[in-house]
């Protein structure tokens, strides 16, 4: 018991390295780009002035949004999608898969819940037992499960996901600006301790190193950022790009993509003067995200529930439908601005009610 406990302790102590390691070089940093530069290198003043500045106001934003990523704990599912005390000992007894997926059938039949297994099972944490939401995963590394987890980075120490998503994309743009400022203000200075315009000081050895640290960082997190941007294009996670979500019509890599606007909405928040502060305006709770699929009307997802069979799991039960409550999120109340039908679209559906109410009639 005691070793396996100092193995964690070490473990724990170990994930800190990449950050310390990370804390350290901006600490050089910032003491060869103000002390070594600034100071003991540029004679002019106003130069000076107007390097520091700007440099600090980078400096700050970037220090800011890495702390808030580091230490932002991952946003857990809330105790609805945890199974009662009666469904977890009788799930717990049972030995067959088909019975305990029943009683996970039974307990997420209210549930706000789209995405199933690739073998359309209820997806379930056998770790923290409880029922996962959509686009939620667990982390190993962190040993819990993460809503809308992107993926564990160690470089940050913490799973990426819901909580802390905005402020790991604010960290890469405010650490790609960071580099760039100083590669470019570096440069010239760079050119003229190579070819020797300089006096050989120790700020030489400073001023060489920050350009090509810089430089490299930059090249590095350019790529990652580029990839993140795009993924928010588009409203999915790292994982969902590896493993598209099963909905109940099968795998949809796009099935949370409500359109690019929309999708940097639900990241960033309605009000745009927060957008570029690390500061939590993610639209949502984390447990329950608007689809493209909310938008069909209800009318004709019960007519084709009953005309179709209900597509079904291993077990050859059909998954509870999941309610439509959140047709009213914020992102979905303009839908007829990007949902638009033609008038045989609508001549057609006008069609399809006259028959539901004769049906019903008859």
């Amino acid at each position: 018991m005691a070793p396996s406990h100092v193995l964690k302790c070490c473990q724990k102590a170990l994930a800190w390295v990449p950050v310390a390691f990370i804390a350290l070089v901006v600490a050089w940093s910032y003491y060869a780009y103000v002390v070594e530069l600034c100071v003991f290198t540029i004679s002019s003043t106003a130069e000076k002035v107007v390097y520091l500045v700007v440099f600090h106001l980078s400096f700050v934003m970037f220090v800011w949004s890495y702390w808030k990523t580091i230490f932002t704990f991952p946003a857990s599912p809330s105790n609805e999608f945890c199974l009662s005390k009666a469904d977890k000992e009788q799930y717990e007894k049972e030995e067959r898969p088909e019975s305990q997926q029943e009683i996970l059938r039974r307990a997420a039949k209210d549930l706000p819940i789209y995405t199933t297994t690739a073998s359309r099972a209820i997806r379930y944490c056998d770790r923290c037992q409880l029922i996962k939401p959509d686009r939620c995963h667990h982390c190993s590394a962190c040993d819990v499960c993460v809503l809308k987890m992107d993926h564990h980075c160690p470089w940050v120490n913490n799973c990426v996901g819901f909580s802390n998503y905005k402020f790991f994309l604010l960290f890469l743009m405010y650490s790609l600006l960071y580099c760039l400022f100083v590669a470019a203000t570096v440069l010239q200075y760079f050119i003229k301790f190579w070819t020797n315009e300089l006096l050989d000081t120790h700020a030489k050895f400073h001023v060489l190193f920050l350009f090509f640290v810089a430089a490299m960082f930059f090249i590095s997190i350019l790529s990652l950022f580029s990839y993140h941007c795009w993924l928010v294009g588009k409203n999915r996670s790292t994982i969902e790009t590896f493993r598209a979500p099963t909905f109940r019509n099968g795998p949809d890599k796009n099935g949370f993509s409500l359109g690019c606007s929309k999708n940097l909405r639900e990241v960033f928040g309605d009000e745009k003067k927060y957008w570029l502060l690390p500061i939590f305006t993610s639209l949502g709770d984390g447990c329950n995200f608007p689809t493209r699929l909310v938008i069909m009307d209800p009318e004709q997802l019960t007519v084709s529930s009953q005309n179709e069979p209900a597509k079904s799991s291993g077990a050859n039960q059909s998954f509870p439908p999941r309610p439509l409550s959140e047709s009213q999120n914020r992102l979905l109340a303009s839908d007829s601005q990007w949902v638009e039908s033609g008038p045989e679209e609508e001549s057609v559906k006008s069609g399809a009610k006259k028959n539901i109410i004769v049906s019903l009639e008859s």
